[in-house]
């Protein structure tokens, strides 16, 4: 009988302990559930994905759902123990009590929004009836007859248009448009695009595309996911010759200026009751897009170094002694400029025609530097022949080649061929299909009073005592004739040595060098001859870069050897008779390459300076100029 009742008992318990596991369960699923409400599913699946516990969530085993559970609540990973059935309970209950308090939070943040909502709705409600106050205020009195009858003429002159300019049809309209500048087209892209864009400073000749290849890579990065450009970015353009400023900020048309009520220009219902009116500037314009300074270099030194303080701030900042804080007369958009600054996160694109040593450093620090490269006659010709297709005319088929010999801008290259096109149409002013004349061409050239570009050429011959340096002026490099004559002295004293002055104090100090040099070389004084050296054409030499050439050519004067008129040489030459490095060497082959010039001789010091493009041309590296006779005149033999 006691066994019997035993067995009962034992049931009984097993039965109880079942329905507390199913209790306990469904308190589990409750909470999963009121979790799932509360965050969304996905969430609560991402959340278990990172704490690790997606197995536990879906076990059938009630202590890991409800680890699982205290992982995701607590959002701590570090609760690893699995806990004990009679644990659960007590767990459950910290579980509830967290949640309660996450929601207590979530409904108090939502009463909060829903009260700063509010709040918003009615200060933008105030501030629509502030303008439509204003607007009729304005609007309230000054027009009459006259003032509208003014006002209608204005209108009737927006009504008539001319054609587009011919400019305007010839811009580049995309990429594949801008002509030579492949290398830096894509480094400006990769810095504007990035999810982080850099400040930027083009340098490069005139009319190569800077300006042009900044508005399209804005357009590029407006489209971008990633792209902290929105799609209305604006692209703000401006030059820095044209920008003018009064330092008591009286006008500032870049950054903004401030108008006192006792200057012209102030409104006068602020004038009236002595309130100062702030005008933000371009740079706010530019907010959140490009701020684009054609010919930064030229802008003044004062007005750069604010420009540096907003680019850090990215606000504009306005002072006035007429402002007073608690002046309860000052408009809400006023005290929010002067308490708050005008934005101006921007990103700044600078443009010059000037050398990086003539720019600022503070603002060269902040700027990433892209070089524009000259455009060769292929580049020329191809933009001729891209022009033509867009004027929709034939052109003969010398038309491309000439106007490259004549200029190196693109820009001017279209000019050009605009310029033969209205000669073609004033020629032909019913020909549908019309076709623009090598002689158009020329018209334009004589009219316009051009000379070629290249007015040096290489050649096959070889020649005593010439020679070819290579010089920078403006980004582009060119090809310096040198020559040199010597005969035996003609005062037993010593000889005289004379080189044309215009080619400056660099110019004297070569010719000493190359004397030391070419002594030790060949054990010949140069004071036992009469020598003259001469620049043809008289241009100045700034640097040392020439003095291998002038010594070369001295050097094959006194020996009486040939030099090939197809190779040039840039360097300093030191009195050990050492090649030293110079500056501008992508610009000096360029040059070169513009002259026909078949070789280069560069120091061995500036072989990382050779440009990867550099095709159509021979680059050798020399260190001494023993190594640089040796590799000349074998050649002229």
């Amino acid at each position: 009988m006691k066994s019997i009742l035993e067995k009962i008992k034992g049931k009984n318990d097993l039965s109880a302990k079942f329905r507390e596991q199913e209790q306990l369960r469904r308190q589990v699923n409750s909470l999963f559930n009121l979790l799932t409400d509360l965050y969304g599913s996905d969430k609560i699946v991402l959340r278990a994905g990172k704490l690790n516990v997606l197995q536990m969530m879906r076990s059938d085993i009630l202590p890991e759902q409800v680890l699982a559970l205290q992982k995701i609540v607590f959002e701590d990973p570090t609760i690893e123990i699995v806990p004990e059935f009679e644990d659960i309970p007590g767990i459950l209950d910290e579980i509830e009590n967290e949640i309660a308090d996450i929601i207590a939070r979530r409904t108090l943040e939502d009463e909060l929004e829903k009260k700063i909502n509010e709040r918003l709705q009615q200060r933008h409600e105030e501030y629509v009836s502030e303008i439509k106050m204003q607007i009729i205020k304005e609007n309230a009195g000054p027009e009459n007859a006259q003032t509208l009858k003014k006002f209608a003429v204005l209108e009737k002159l927006e009504q008539k248009h001319l054609v587009r300019s011919v400019l305007d049809v010839l811009r580049p309209s995309g990429f594949d448009e801008v002509i030579g500048q492949e290398r830096p087209v894509r480094a400006l892209l990769s810095k504007l695009t990035s999810p982080f864009p850099q400040h930027i400073l083009l340098y490069g000749p005139p009319g190569v595309g800077k300006t042009t290849a900044a508005r399209l890579a804005l357009a590029a990065a407006r489209g971008l996911k990633h792209s902290p450009f929105e799609q209305d970015a604006s692209f703000v353009e401006v030059n820095g010759t044209t920008l003018r400023w009064d330092p008591r900020e009286v006008t500032n048309p870049l950054l903004g200026s401030v108008h006192d009520p006792i200057y012209q220009g102030a409104r006068r219902d602020l004038a009236d009751s002595g309130v100062p009116e702030p005008k933000p500037g371009l740079v706010t314009d530019a907010h959140g897009g490009v701020l684009f300074i054609d010919e930064i270099g030229e802008l003044d030194i004062i007005l750069q170094n604010k420009l540096l303080k907003v680019l850090e701030d990215k606000r504009v900042f306005f002072e006035s002694s007429y402002y007073d804080p608690s002046d309860s007369n000052i408009p809400k958009y006023i005290k929010k400029l002067f308490e708050e600054g005008a934005p101006a996160d921007f990103i700044l694109i600078g443009a010059t025609t000037r050398g990086p040593e003539e720019i600022n450093p503070a603002l060269r620090s902040r700027c990433a530097e892209i070089f524009f490269e000259p455009l060769t006659p292929s580049d020329i010709y191809k933009i001729v022949q891209q022009a033509a297709q867009k004027l929709n005319v034939t052109i003969d088929d010398h038309v491309a080649d000439i106007i490259a010999e004549y200029t190196i801008e693109g820009r001017k290259a279209t000019n050009i061929l605009a310029d033969a096109y209205a000669l073609a149409s004033n020629r032909s002013l019913e020909d549908q299909n019309l076709v623009i004349k090598a002689s158009d061409v020329y018209e334009v050239i004589q009219v316009s009073r051009l000379t070629p570009y290249v007015i040096r050429r290489a050649s096959e011959k070889k020649e005593v005592g010439r020679i070819f340096g290579l010089g920078v002026a403006g980004f582009v490099g060119s090809a310096l004739e040198i020559e040199a004559v010597a005969f035996p002295a003609r005062r037993q004293e010593g000889g005289l040595i004379r080189f044309n002055e215009t080619a400056g104090s660099m110019a004297r100090d070569s010719v000493f060098n190359a004397a030391s040099v070419l002594r030790k070389l060949t054990g010949r004084d140069i004071y036992d001859y009469d020598v003259h050296v001469n620049v043809v054409g008289g241009g100045r030499i700034d640097g040392p870069s020439a003095g291998v050439a002038i010594s070369l050519a001295i050097y094959s004067a006194l020996e009486n050897l040939p030099v090939p008129q197809n190779i040039a040489v840039t360097g300093e030459l030191s009195i050990q008779g050492m090649i030293r490095a110079v500056g501008g060497v992508p610009e000096k082959i360029y040059g070169a390459k513009q002259c026909g010039i078949d070789t280069v001789f560069i120091p061995l010091e500036n072989e990382k300076d050779i440009p990867l493009d550099a095709k159509g041309i021979k680059v050798k590296t020399v260190q001494t100029f023993e190594e640089l006779i040796n590799h000349v005149f074998p050649l002229a033999n």
